[in-house]
């Protein structure tokens, strides 16, 4: 019987936050829990607006929203609710899942990671890099089953750059206009231009999409790069870019990408772009990742009737369609004995009776 949980704390972050606070509620609320919901502090006029409209649908007692005005996700995090849901990364998350085990608290980690694609040389490349290169440009790469990088076969790299160029060219002309979304704040936009000097100075070759359009500060427009030729020891090949920065790694053979991509924490997503269908279901079978969409990338979490999830760094638990509904609940088992049960002459003092029935199971088992 699927009970309600209770109580359910979510933790929302800034990129998406109506829809990463009202999906979670849709299930929470469906499997019949009550709700409390941290905003992050890049929402906090979102935040405001919620709460203020909140009360004309539902009581605070069924649903409460807060800002973070500094340290209110930490004492959040120590609530001991009955089932703990983030959004966000790794190192968040991390401290929000010790947090939630001193009060046996169950989570919800949705984590991001770095998201590799893969394009089958049989495969036509502009279409591969048409759809990627929409992905990475969508809230300006602030996604966290974003492209994070990908692997072109090194037939193809120069092909791979010239239609990466001709497509912004194309669909993000000019950085500065309304259409090209800014990078969330100072902090966001200074990780960036850390990462592509972190790059440069170790040796890697970066190319601005843009051409001459150099970052604008003041908007926060950040122009996409790719980042070639990289290095073990850059930040761009350890830490999630969560911005418009796509690292191009080259290969030869399936085995390389899949040796390298396993060799990294697990990613939320994985995006093989092939026809080839026994080479799809060897990316599938070889690479654990959280979710997977076939020649396009992120829309697999758009799919409402598929379970969202990360696995190993990239999260754990999942949520939409069904899955949703079942996290939030307590599927409590429940046993009716009957009137007459023949366990009464399986109790001590064993007889006769007893080893009968016991060599009986023996004969059946052999």
């Amino acid at each position: 019987m699927p009970q309600p949980l209770g109580v359910v704390g979510i933790i929302v972050p800034w990129n998406f936050p109506v829809n990463l606070s009202f999906l979670p509620l849709a299930f929470a609320f469906a499997a019949g829990n009550r709700a409390m919901v941290k905003m992050s502090e890049n929402s906090i006029e979102l935040s405001r607006l919620l709460r203020k409209i909140s009360s004309r649908y539902f009581p605070e007692e069924k649903l409460a929203w807060f800002e973070e005005t500094g340290g209110v996700g930490i004492e959040f995090s120590q609530i001991p609710f009955d089932l703990i849901m983030f959004t966000g990364s790794g190192q968040t998350g991390r401290a929000v899942m010790a947090s939630a085990a001193k009060n046996l608290t169950p989570v919800i980690l949705e984590l991001g990671g770095k998201c590799p694609a893969i394009i089958d040389p049989e495969y036509p490349l502009a279409t591969a890099v048409e759809r990627i290169m929409f992905v990475k440009q969508f809230n300006a790469g602030q996604i966290c089953t974003n492209v994070d990088y990908v692997f072109v076969h090194e037939s193809q790299k120069a092909e791979f750059i010239e239609l990466a160029r001709k497509y912004v060219k194309k669909h993000c002309p000019d950085i500065n206009h309304a259409d090209y979304t800014s990078i969330i704040d100072d902090r966001s936009f200074q990780r960036l231009e850390e990462t592509l000097e972190d790059a440069r100075s170790k040796g890697a070759t970066v190319i601005n999409l843009s051409g001459d359009q150099s970052a604008n500060r003041a908007e926060r427009k950040f122009p996409m790069h790719l980042v070639m030729d990289t290095t073990a020891n850059m930040t761009i090949r350890n830490r999630e870019t969560f911005g418009p920065l796509l690292m191009v790694l080259t290969y030869k053979a399936p085995e390389e990408a899949i040796k390298y991509i396993n060799g990294q924490d697990r990613p939320l997503a994985l995006y093989p772009f092939t026809k080839n269908k026994e080479l799809q279901s060897l990316y599938i079978d070889r690479i654990m990742s959280g979710g997977v969409t076939v020649n396009d990338a992120l829309f697999h979490v758009a799919q409402h009737d598929l379970p969202f999830g990360g696995v190993g760094a990239s999260g754990m638990g999942h949520y939409h369609g069904y899955e949703g509904f079942v996290t939030f609940s307590k599927l409590r088992p429940i046993f009716y004995q009957a009137g007459f049960s023949a366990m009464k002459y399986l109790r001590p003092p064993y007889g006769s009776f007893a080893t009968r029935v016991y060599n009986l199971l023996v004969k059946m088992k052999s």
